[in-house]
């Protein structure tokens, strides 16, 4: 798990390079008002390439938070 972490906040970072390292766990779309439909479909690009993978469609829209990102992929790689 602590690998999916440390990835996923690469990924964050990435898209998000105003954010702290520190908010990064708590973020959300409701919690950084950066994080619009934009950074939402620039964030699914960035962590299907991190993580070699593709998201299907109907799942991005489930992409609102820090975890719940983390909890698709943790499902994903335990699948």
């Amino acid at each position: 798990m602590n690998e999916i972490n440390s990835r996923l906040t690469k990924c964050f970072t990435a898209v998000f390079p105003q954010m702290s390292t520190a908010d990064i766990p708590t973020s959300s779309t409701t919690t950084f008002e950066e994080w619009d439909s934009l950074a939402s479909i620039t964030l699914v690009s960035v962590v299907e390439e991190e993580f070699a993978m593709q998201i299907d469609p109907e799942d991005i829209e489930h992409f609102v938070s820090y975890q719940s990102v983390f909890d698709y992929l943790t499902a994903k790689q335990t699948a």
